[in-house]
């Protein structure tokens, strides 16, 4: 993720893995969702020719208020950068959905077979998304209340 730095320069924080390639023992399509965290988001946008140049689709916020999302690959896509400024609520849910099933095995068992079901029904990415909608909104419910006990 170093390139990014290159790219975004002095707006970086700081780089997060997440998403299923995140979770050991989790099965996964090969595409790296990575989180950067910018100082301000805004300033995202002008990096848009940067990226494009890169290789990397602009997607911009795509269904996520406050996030740029830059895809690379194509059809056969291998990278999600999804860029967030620092205080943006979406970061939390990311990562304490990652964390959660870290550390819960048998939730990773659980979504492991949705995706199985899933990736068997439907062929077409979007349908498969919209399908697990519903399974990952419920666990992560249980992720952030996990996480708001292990605060105290």
């Amino acid at each position: 993720m170093q390139f990014l730095s290159g790219v975004f320069g002095d707006e970086v924080i700081r780089f997060k893995h997440f998403g299923s390639t995140s979770v050991p023992g989790m099965n996964a399509k090969p595409v790296i969702d990575m989180m950067c965290l910018v100082n301000d988001i805004e300033k995202i946008d002008t990096f848009n020719d940067q990226m494009h140049s890169l290789g990397y689709d602009v997607a911009g916020e795509w269904d996520i208020q406050g996030r740029r999302l830059f895809r690379k690959g194509g059809e056969n896509r291998t990278h999600h950068i999804h860029v967030y400024q620092f205080d943006n609520p979406q970061i939390e849910r990311h990562l304490v959905f990652r964390d959660y099933l870290r550390t819960h095995p048998g939730e990773v068992e659980r979504y492991k077979r949705l995706k199985i079901e899933l990736a068997q029904k439907y062929d077409d990415t979007a349908y498969y998304s919209k399908a697990k909608k519903l399974f990952v909104r419920e666990m992560e419910q249980r992720a952030l209340g996990w996480f708001k006990k292990q605060r105290g």
